[in-house]
């Protein structure tokens, strides 16, 4: 027999607007805290440094998660010019200075090559691995990281301030998957001719979640295990927008959690969101009219 699991049967999305200095892993366990929940997981990590949108999916939700990872995200940045450091951003070591102050025009007419898909070096201190261990952790030991170059996807990139000193500019970025901020900023410098490094740096939006649907941890914490803490979470079935949904009969969704096959219209081809309602039934793979269940709700 199956252990069970320990915690409440919470299912859904909650959007943190994550304040500065806190890690992810610290906000995820709060909110298990707060909730009682089985499990919780989130969504896309934000440095320390970050601010704003950070999806966590309690829950079921959570079998829906590399909807969220994988999903369009929109950041604002801040860019020191004329310093860079080695974690590309605020809180590493100077490593070069005394680089010259772009001006604003300057600036502007740098960002046309910062769009569409460009090749990024990932920053050293990031969490890709290098020979089985994370980059950050070699270079906090001292060990030079060397990453290669990887495509990644620029929808959008603007200025959106540039101080009158010059020492700084602020911009606004719609990227895809994979995209590393930090290596953005860092690489605007060195076309520009100068250094630079991220001073600020928050997240706007992870795919269909906002800052509109978000709640700070504080404020989380003062609700407590109130109903309105439970009013603040999202349906799981949030992250799938872009996923068409497909409606079974109860002897259908039956069918699928038993991880049978069903023969369904073959027009929603791929991956679908089988719905019995409102209910959502299970994640599947439609080949053709052939319908197979990837992930199965336990709602």
């Amino acid at each position: 027999m199956a252990r069970r699991r320990k915690g409440n049967k919470v299912d859904g999305w909650l959007v943190i607007d994550k304040d500065l200095g806190i890690s992810s892993a610290k906000i995820v366990g709060a909110v298990k805290r707060i909730y009682g929940a089985q499990k919780v997981g989130h969504g896309g990590t934000l440095d320390p440094l970050a601010t704003g949108i950070l999806p966590i999916g309690l829950g079921e939700a959570t079998k829906t998660m590399p909807f969220v990872v994988d999903a369009t995200k929109e950041y604002s940045f801040t860019v020191q010019w004329g310093s860079s450091t080695d974690s590309d951003d605020c809180e590493g070591a100077i490593v070069a200075s005394g680089g010259r102050l772009p001006s604003e025009d300057e600036v502007r007419g740098a960002l046309a090559g910062f769009t569409g898909s460009i090749q990024q070096v990932p920053p050293a201190y990031s969490a890709i691995k290098v020979n089985g261990q994370r980059a950050y952790k070699l270079a906090r030991d001292g060990e030079t990281v060397e990453l290669k170059p990887r495509s990644v996807e620029i929808q959008t990139l603007s200025l959106v301030s540039h101080a009158p000193s010059g020492e700084s500019s602020s911009f606004e970025v719609t990227c895809g998957k994979g995209t590393y901020v930090r290596s953005l900023g860092r690489d605007i410098a060195l076309k520009l001719g100068t250094y630079g490094h991220i001073t600020a740096l928050r997240r706007l939006r992870v795919g269909p979640f906002k800052l509109s649907d978000a709640i700070s941890l504080a404020k989380l914490e003062e609700l407590g295990h109130s109903a309105r803490a439970a009013e603040a979470l999202l349906p799981i079935t949030t992250a799938l927008d872009d996923i068409p949904a497909v409606a079974v009969t109860e002897a259908e969704a039956q069918d699928i959690r038993y991880g049978r096959s069903l023969t369904l219209d073959a027009a929603k081809q791929g991956t679908i969101v089988l719905m019995e309602g409102d209910r959502p039934v299970a994640l599947a793979e439609n080949l053709a009219g052939d319908v197979r269940p990837l992930r199965v709700f336990n709602m």
